[in-house]
Order: structure tokens, then C-alpha cells, then sequence
């Protein structure tokens, strides 16, 4: 009995119809936060209230199937995005109203337009791409906050004089040359400095091609990598899992040969005996 509700509830957890309400109910979860933070009259906020219930628990409905539906149940939340679909659908079940934790319930359910994320495949691999890029970035970003470092101390020994709300320290120098980096109205800092030091443009030149375009572009360059290789890893798992099914089928061939062969010798016996 259970092991058929069990099959029966991975063919509806695979099923394409089913993931497309499962995405449904999720995009109306966003539209419904956002509905919550206009001013709504009474019947809009009951209306929104039951709507919020109806989601919470279709989604402890949707988490239930797939944990019945996983052969393993260690597996099952062996994997982070489970844990994270669990962890926030559990905590979406603490009502909104008046009590300390209200705030914590609606920050929770805030959270759950990610679980977009572990329904749709494409979004994970992009997330976990994201992810194992981490470790290279961080060298690129260390780089970069030693020009940073270097070019902020140069810029508030020269240019403190000139606008101390820019180049004041290290500290404003670095927020104003990450304005630079971001080309917000740079060119007004860089004529500013200009007028007193006329060479300054080579300062601001030289900074934007290291931080806007070489190391942007290495880290543009590692992420897009790392997700070439999680996409040649997950066609190479597709293809072990295919050809594991294509061996599986020879065998059950041969176990129906034989089967028809015992068949027909239990046969040929029985007649024998008849002779």
C-alpha cells in the first residue's frame, strides 16, 4: 500500500503539470507580498490573509510529497535545497498577527519567492555555479581591494584639499572611487581635481581600467567558467544515467528469452509425458 501512494506521488512530484503549479503558487506568493505593502481596504487584507494560508499550505503539502516521494529519506535532506524549502515552509506555518514573532513570520515569507530557485533546475545550476565560483572570486576581490586601498590613500593625500567631503580619509576616498568604478558622475570628481592638478585624469584613466574593466571582467570570466563546468557535469551525470538505463535493458531482454525458452521446454515436457 505504501510503497504504490509512494509511486504515485513521485509520478505527480515529476509530473510537468504539477511543477507548473508549484511555480504558479510561488509567483502568486511574491504578488501577494507586494500586494501587502500598499494600503489595502478590509476585504483586500482578508482577502489576502486567506490567500496567505492557502499558500503556506499548499506548500507543506508540496514539501510532504516530495519527502514521501524520495526513496532515501537521509538523502532527502542531504541536499541544502530541500533543507531550505523545509526550513522555510516550516516557519511560514507561525501566524501574522501581534506577537514578537510577526515580524519574523513576514520576513520568513518573503523568503519564499527563492524557492523558485530548487523547483527550477536552471536556476539552481545557476546559483550553484554562483556558488563554487566563490573561492576564485575571492582572490580577484582581494586584488581589488588592495588597488582600492592604494589608489584611496593616493587620492586623499592629493585631493583632501580640493573637496574633504570626497577625500576626507582612506575610508570616504574608497567610497568615492567606488562611485568612480560605477561611473556615477564621475566626471565631476574628475574635474574638480582637475582644475588644481591637470594630470589628474591619468589617476581616474587608470583606476577604471584595473577595477571596471580588467578585474570585472575576470570575475565575469570565472563565473561563466565554473557554470561551462557544471553544465559538463551535469550532461556527463545525463549521460551515465542513460547509459546505466540502456545496460539495464538488455538484461531485462534476456530474462524474457529465457523465460520463453523455460516456457516452451516445460511445454515440450509436458507433451512428451502426454506421448
Amino acid at each position: 500500500m505504501y510503497e504504490n501512494v509512494k509511486k504515485r506521488l513521485f509520478r505527480l512530484k515529476s509530473n510537468r503539470i504539477f511543477e507548473t503549479v508549484v511555480v504558479t503558487v510561488i509567483i502568486i506568493s511574491a504578488l501577494e507580498i507586494g500586494a501587502k505593502t500598499y494600503e489595502l481596504p478590509s476585504f483586500a487584507n482578508t482577502l489576502t490573509y486567506g490567500l496567505d494560508w492557502f499558500i503556506t499550505l499548499f506548500f507543506l503539502f508540496e514539501i510532504a510529497i516530495r519527502f514521501v516521494a524520495e526513496e532515501d529519506k537521509k538523502a532527502f535532506f542531504r541536499s541544502g535545497w530541500n533543507v531550505f524549502d523545509t526550513v522555510v515552509v516550516v516557519m511560514s506555518l507561525i501566524p501574522i498577527n501581534d506577537s514578537e514573532l510577526a515580524l519574523l513570520a513576514r520576513l520568513v515569507r518573503i523568503f519564499r519567492v527563492l524557492r523558485m530557485i530548487s523547483i527550477i533546475p536552471e536556476l539552481r545550476t545557476l546559483i550553484n555555479s554562483l556558488i563554487k565560483a566563490l573561492p576564485q572570486m575571492a582572490y580577484v576581490v582581494l586584488l581589488m581591494f588592495i588597488i582600492f586601498y592604494i589608489y584611496a590613500a593616493v587620492g586623499s593625500y592629493l585631493f583632501a584639499d580640493i573637496n574633504p567631503f570626497l577625500w576626507e580619509n582612506i575610508a570616504t576616498s574608497m567610497l568615492t572611487l567606488f562611485r568612480v568604478m560605477t561611473f556615477e558622475d564621475w566626471t565631476d570628481i574628475q574635474y574638480e581635481t582637475m582644475e588644481v592638478y591637470g594630470w589628474s585624469w591619468i589617476y581616474y584613466m587608470s583606476f577604471i581600467f584595473l577595477t571596471a574593466f580588467a578585474f570585472l571582467n575576470m570575475v565575469i570570466g570565472i563565473v561563466v567558467n565554473v557554470m561551462n563546468k557544471e553544465g559538463q557535469r551535469i550532461e556527463l551525470a545525463q549521460q551515465d544515467a542513460d547509459t546505466e538505463a540502456a545496460d539495464k535493458e538488455p538484461s531485462i531482454r534476456e530474462l524474457q528469452q529465457e523465460i520463453r525458452e523455460l516456457k516452451q521446454l516445460i511445454v515440450a515436457r509436458k507433451e512428451a509425458n502426454i506421448e
